[in-house]
């Protein structure tokens, strides 16, 4: 994969990343800001504005007349936000790349807030809150984050509280959009068959009266951990679904190589030690897996399963179990071969589409100010020793660092607690 990034006048980073062969073309713009950029009252805002950019703009009025446009082009079409970022993209035949880039700067640049529109949508993000939370595979990765990182931004809600949600008006928007929605926090990512020159010509195009305003920033995530922690959220469920996390580092770390190499080996893929303990094994769950987050001031390794009731703190067991064995020994030659192949074949798998490719660089530019390409994390992966695995598990695995969210029906953790340690 090549890429050129170009860095504007105005702090504006564009980032082309031709393909050639590929017939699609995806045009995405990201912006420095999420749910970690907000205060206690606003909680949500960030999500909430992504939804209403697509309510209405000043030269497509209606949110017909944007999904119209878009589905006419044969589009796909969304926005997302996380918690240090929220993109809006589309991606078309390549030939529409003119039209499809300039409608999602029409979204992210002129947005009008239509207030009626706000109201309805607050109905909306409600029912998409209450979706989630009745969704204990969902809402167990959720309560995690609570317990992680308690009453702070990282550990609230992306879409907020159906209160905050509630009592947002329209100066909200105008004023969260002008303190964030800046020239320097934005970030413009194209990919798939196009030229450099084009999507230059058409950014200093579409861009040129973009704010110049001063980013607004946010407060450090505060990490403090001295004992195990553990949270139940009580619901009547065949199934309980667990959420355990350990604290680990930001994106830019230098370890988060070997990081990658602990999570596959412990619960990426069917050969994981996890899906062969828990599912081949024990026959106690349906999906097991290990996952890694990392942001740019702090990141954890989390595990996901969903099992019977009874069966619940032989679950915890083993796979407290699995986390302890990469601290006392050394992962075999045949098996890290082989974790490393996953990885890289799942790297590789993974970047063959534009969407795909665009969100690839632009959440690296975002979180780290630096892109790597697939050689070059392939490269990475495939020096990490077991050595370094093992030294790793050590440092991650510790029971005070231990973090444990669970929805089933279940009063509180006591079930729980004596298995809290690694």
């Amino acid at each position: 994969m090549t890429f050129s990034k170009k860095i504007l006048s105005n702090g504006l980073r564009v980032i082309t990343v031709p393909m050639k062969g590929n017939p699609t073309v995806t045009s995405l713009v990201l912006v420095e800001t999420g749910s970690e950029y907000e205060i206690k009252k606003i909680s949500g805002l960030s999500h909430f504005l992504e939804h209403m950019c697509f309510k209405g703009t000043i030269k497509r009025p209606r949110a017909i007349d944007i999904s119209k446009e878009l589905d006419g082009l044969g589009a796909q079409y969304n926005a997302f936000t996380g918690q240090e970022y929220t993109g809006y993209y589309a991606k078309a035949d390549s030939k529409h790349f003119r039209q499809i880039f300039d409608i999602v700067s029409d979204l992210y640049l002129n947005p009008t807030f239509p207030e009626a529109e706000i109201e309805k949508e607050k109905g909306v993000i409600v029912e998409e809150i209450n979706m989630y939370k009745d969704t204990p595979q969902r809402r167990a990765p959720e309560l995690l984050a609570e317990v992680l990182y308690g009453d702070q931004p990282a550990g609230w809600n992306i879409a907020g509280r159906p209160e905050t949600v509630r009592a947002m008006a329209r100066e909200n928007f105008l004023r969260y959009r002008k303190d964030h929605y800046v020239a320097r926090a934005t970030i413009i990512i194209v990919a798939g068959a196009v030229s450099e020159t084009a999507v230059l010509n058409e950014v200093k195009r579409k861009f040129s009266n973009i704010s110049l305003g001063r980013k607004h920033g946010k407060l450090p995530v505060r990490e403090h951990q001295a004992s195990p922690r553990a949270r139940i959220e009580h619901k009547k469920t065949d199934q309980t679904h667990l959420a355990l996390g350990f604290r680990t580092f930001g994106a830019a770390d230098s370890r988060n190589s070997v990081l990658t190499v602990l999570m596959a080996a412990l619960g990426s893929g069917m050969s994981s030690r996890l899906f062969q303990r828990l599912r081949e094994e024990m026959g106690i769950c349906y999906y097991v897996r290990a996952g890694a987050d990392a942001f740019t001031d702090h990141g954890y390794l989390e595990v996901f399963t969903g099992v019977d009731v009874s069966r619940s703190p032989l679950a915890l067991k083993a796979i407290l179990e699995e986390c302890r064995r990469f601290k006392n020994e050394l992962l075999p030659d045949s098996e890290l071969a082989k974790t490393k192949e996953h990885i890289i074949g799942g790297l590789k798998m993974g970047l063959e589409s534009s969407d795909d490719t665009a969100f690839f660089c632009g959440i690296q530019e975002v979180l780290r100010r630096k892109l790597e390409t697939p050689a070059e994390k392939e490269r990475k992966i495939r020096a990490v020793s077991a050595r370094q695995v093992c030294d790793l598990a050590r440092q991650i695995f510790q029971t005070r660092k231990l973090s444990l969210a669970i929805v089933g029906p279940f009063k509180n953790t006591t079930l729980f607690r004596r298995a809290l340690q690694v």
